[in-house]
């Protein structure tokens, strides 16, 4: 017979081999979005052109930059070690100013976040927009919301493996011109083009087509509202970047609730209801697959077709636009607390239009100074000193340079009349593409001299060089100072490169070694 403990076991093994084990992650629910008609799918049809368009046709852009450059007006030029943005040409020690960009790019995000939420979730985001692509593909193919469902949860025909496969060539091939149009960035676009299909390119580059082709096939078409929940980790950080006074996609519940699908015989009954009749249209046009109706959540990206479908909903109701509207917590509240005063539960809109007023009248709306507050001018002020900053360091920078080595062994030599010898490794660097002739001299040192070992120039105290265009040259000078100068304590001296055409130059300092620094 059993005791009390061991009945007490089998029971909480009988409760725990019952219950439902929880996967770690929910499997993925297909979300068939409907096509959405409105001023914000509008707005998001022509952000796709442009970045698409802008993407795709950037490489091929030319800029005359003359015969020694290279003339693609966006270049990043790993060979040469360059990067090339139109009219700008940015070296390797330059690099700060890519990291000024991305710098600026931050605080932007934090600008567009504080004032009209996750904007650039919704409308310019890469993957916003290749999903966008994506879908107008899958609609031409398989038609919208309601067909497309049909199509997913019918056996499987001829007519339905046609139509998958003709989906999956054209997204494929969508992916392979976006990895094509990537690697054209970093050569000569049309070069690149022709040895691509010729077999003539490097095998990186295929690699590189392979590798973005299949990730803008898989996040694009297969993963899409995954990435945002799963992958980026903005939605997580940009709750830091609102407050009360951002604007976001809100349903205003004050106006919709309770709702009805049978407001006539609801308001013949005397009840109130709200101005949802919760068709769900919200939910349909919704990449996400959310109903904006449950609240603020993690994964709206603040795309607003919501607001394009409901919108045309209340039209053809003859009902005021705005159930679902761009909206700030702080006039959400308002609405919501003018909305419950007196113990009503909503705004009746019918009582509103019989009164002869409009809805609009009635609730506190959103202005546009509202975004103008202080974190917004910080945003914009950091933003803006970035930006003057880097063009004030490109309009001013210099684009000659000068670097010298001392040799360090031996650090003087001393020749048979007495004089001292130093021996320099002289860097010139030409940062423009085109050649130069600059004068490199010494300033200092008295009675010195200097020559160039290995290039056919006299000795003294200036040098006329000849600069390959964006090409570092390297000098070996021995630099020589009379004995009757030796003996002048202060053995410091400059070199000096100077551009007479453009007045620009560069210097650096130098010491001369001798037997007294020896000693010491």
């Amino acid at each position: 017979m059993l005791n009390q403990t061991e009945i007490e076991r089998l029971e909480a093994e009988a409760v725990n081999s019952a219950k439902v084990r929880q996967p770690l992650y929910a499997p993925r629910k297909k979300i068939f979005p409907k096509r959405a008609v409105g001023r914000f799918r509008s707005f998001k049809w022509l952000v796709m052109i442009i970045t698409l368009g802008i993407y795709y046709l950037t490489p091929w852009i030319r800029w005359d930059r003359g015969p020694y450059a290279p003339d693609q007006a966006v270049l990043v030029d790993l060979a040469n070690r360059r990067f090339y943005l139109f009219f700008i040409e940015i070296w390797p020690q330059e690099f700060f100013y890519v990291a000024g960009l991305l710098v600026m790019a931050g605080i932007g995000l934090f600008l567009i976040t504080s004032t009209v939420g996750r904007a650039w979730c919704g409308y310019t985001c890469p993957q916003t927009v290749w999903v966008d692509l994506f879908l107008v593909v899958e609609r031409a193919i398989e038609g919208d919301r309601n067909a497309r469902i049909k199509l997913d949860t019918a056996p499987w025909s001829l007519d339905k493996v046609l139509k998958r496969v003709l989906k999956h060539s054209i997204w494929l091939v969508i992916g392979v011109a976006t990895g094509g149009a990537w690697i054209f960035y970093f050569a000569d676009a049309p070069t690149l083009f022709v040895d691509l299909f010729t077999g003539q390119a490097a095998p990186v580059a295929y690699m590189t087509v392979a590798v973005l082709t299949a990730t803008t096939y898989v996040f694009g078409g297969m993963m899409r509202e995954q990435v945002c929940t799963y992958m980026c980790p903005w939605p997580r950080i940009q709750a830091a970047m609102l407050d009360e006074n951002s604007l976001t996609v809100t349903y205003n519940d004050w106006r919709g609730e309770p709702r009805s699908r049978h407001a006539k015989k609801a308001l013949a009954a005397g009840a109130t209801v709200g101005d949802c009749v919760d068709c769900n249209a919200c939910v349909a046009v919704c990449p996400m697959g959310i109903d904006i109706r449950d609240g603020q959540q993690l994964e709206c990206i603040t795309c607003a077709l919501c607001i394009d479908a409901c919108d045309a909903v209340m039209d053809k109701l003859g009902r005021e636009r705005g159930l679902i509207s761009y909206a700030t917590l702080s006039d959400y509240n308002a609405n919501m607390a003018l909305a419950t005063a007196g113990g009503t539960q909503a705004i009746d809109p019918a009582r509103v239009r019989r009164d002869g007023g409009r809805l609009s009248d009635k609730v506190t709306e959103f202005h546009w100074q509202k975004i103008f507050r202080p974190r917004t001018f910080v945003y914009f002020a950091a933003f803006s000193l970035a930006g003057l900053v880097m063009l004030y360091s490109l309009l001013t920078r210099d684009r000659l340079e000068v670097n010298v080595l001392h040799d360090r062994n031996p650090q003087f030599v001393m020749l048979s009349d007495g004089a001292i010898r130093n021996g320099y490794t002289v860097k010139l660097l030409n940062m423009v593409p085109e050649p130069r002739i600059i004068t490199l001299s010494l300033e200092g040192l008295p009675g010195a001299t200097m020559h160039a070992v290995g290039v056919d120039l006299p000795e003294g105290r200036s040098l006329d060089v000849a600069l390959d265009p964006d090409r570092l040259k390297e000098l070996r000078i021995f630099v020589r100072q009379p004995a009757d100068y030796v003996e002048e304590q202060d053995n410091r001296f400059t070199f000096v490169v100077e551009d007479k055409a453009s007045s620009e130059n560069a210097a650096y300092r130098a010491k001369f070694m001798t037997p007294e620094d020896g000693r010491r």
